[in-house]
């Protein structure tokens, strides 16, 4: 809709981010990989991070949510204890860094604390994977009541990270809380489940009684008919990631499939490659388009929605506290296109958000550079 700074939609929700991922944009592009070789590089950036490093990235990186349009996040936060392993003297330090990261910006937060176990199926986690894990689920749940906020919930990584055993009582904990999963997002973690399970990744959540209307599945890239339409029937949400998606080389994603499943849409920007939930709109849709070789599977309206509407309530968050978020309409990108839902979607980039106010207060004002150089000075901490 049109407003009087131009187009005007209401604030969005990164419903998947990994904040300190944000120090790796323009290095893990470098050459010739895969999925796997990518996650050596984020180990060794993951073995650098300390509370306070993480604060200042965070921040940096909530702050560019914000000049986005971005006024939620779903913070998916595996990095938990001390290089080697040891908990820190507070043993959620560095989830509270984050949580005052969002309060210092004014970005409302989930933080989805995340149990991980192991480093593979039937194998311990090892190297800077210490540092993720908490032993057991039942340690795990200790640690996570202990941050007594009610912006906490809980995340499972992967089936690949949290053996079948301990998956129920994540879910146990999290009954009344949002819960994500990272769900088939390379089909090496498929295989491996069946060579374990006999069973895809969907229908060993859905025996550990993890899926349900609570339930967000991050990606969900390489599902079977038979998984779509168990996640449909769950009344499960899917976070869809477009941009990581196509950096990583996962493949693409079955928005479409999904949605006619009964399954409602989310987006994130997990790694943060890109952070422009603009971009991430359009790539449902062109991601899609690829698979299908047939244009217009979503409406601007309904890919609004997955930004909005449901990225909220796949956090437990009241859309009504999104916020607005005011457009540019003579950009170089928006201009000609028109001053409605069309012209965002399909026009619109996180570069044309002129202004962000949440419950009155401004939280954006329009300049992009000032927090570009917050951004620069954060990263260059960590890798110094």
């Amino acid at each position: 809709m049109s407003g009087s700074r131009g187009l005007t939609v209401p604030g969005m929700a990164n419903a998947h981010s990994h904040a300190f991922h944000r120090a790796l944009r323009g290095r893990t592009q470098q050459g010739t990989g895969s999925f796997w070789t990518w996650r050596e590089q984020m180990y060794d950036l993951a073995a650098r991070v300390t509370p306070d490093l993480y604060f200042d990235l965070a921040r940096a990186v909530y702050a560019e949510m914000l000049a986005g349009g971005i006024t939620a996040v779903g913070e998916f936060h595996y990095l938990h204890h001390q290089p080697d392993g040891t908990p820190y003297e507070d043993p959620n330090e560095m989830g509270r860094a984050v949580l005052a990261a969002a309060d210092d910006v004014g970005i409302r937060i989930r933080l989805l604390d995340t149990c991980y176990l192991t480093a593979a199926i039937g194998q311990p986690a090892e190297g800077v994977q210490r540092r993720f894990s908490d032993g057991s689920a039942d340690a795990w749940a200790e640690r996570v009541a202990a941050f007594d906020d009610d912006r906490v919930g809980a995340a499972i990584h992967s089936v690949r990270a949290v053996p079948a055993d301990q998956m129920g009582i994540v879910a146990a904990w999290a009954a009344d809380r949002p819960l994500h999963v990272h769900l088939s997002e390379q089909p090496a973690e498929n295989d491996a489940c069946r060579a374990a399970y006999g069973v895809t990744p969907t229908a060993l959540l859905a025996d550990a009684g993890v899926l349900g209307p609570r339930t967000t599945l991050v990606h969900a890239t390489h599902v079977t008919d038979d998984d779509v339409r168990t996640i449909g029937d769950a009344g499960c949400f899917v976070c869809l990631c477009p941009t990581t998606e196509r950096d990583l080389a996962d493949g693409l994603g079955r928005g479409a499939d999904l949605r006619a499943a009964g399954t409602r849409i989310s987006l994130g920007s997990d790694s943060h490659a890109v952070v422009d939930l603009f971009e991430e709109m359009r790539g449902v849709e062109m991601h899609d388009r690829l698979r299908t070789g047939v244009r217009g599977h979503w409406t601007a309206r309904a890919l609004l929605d997955c930004a909005t509407t449901h990225g909220h309530a796949s956090l437990g968050l009241d859309p009504a506290g999104a916020g607005a978020v005011a457009i540019d309409p003579v950009s170089p990108r928006t201009a000609g296109a028109g001053a409605d839902e069309h012209a965002t979607v399909f026009a619109a980039t996180a570069a044309d958000v002129a202004e962000v106010v949440v419950d009155g207060r401004v939280l954006f004002d329009g300049d992009h550079a000032r927090v570009g150089h917050h951004l620069e000075a954060a990263i260059e901490k960590v890798w110094q």
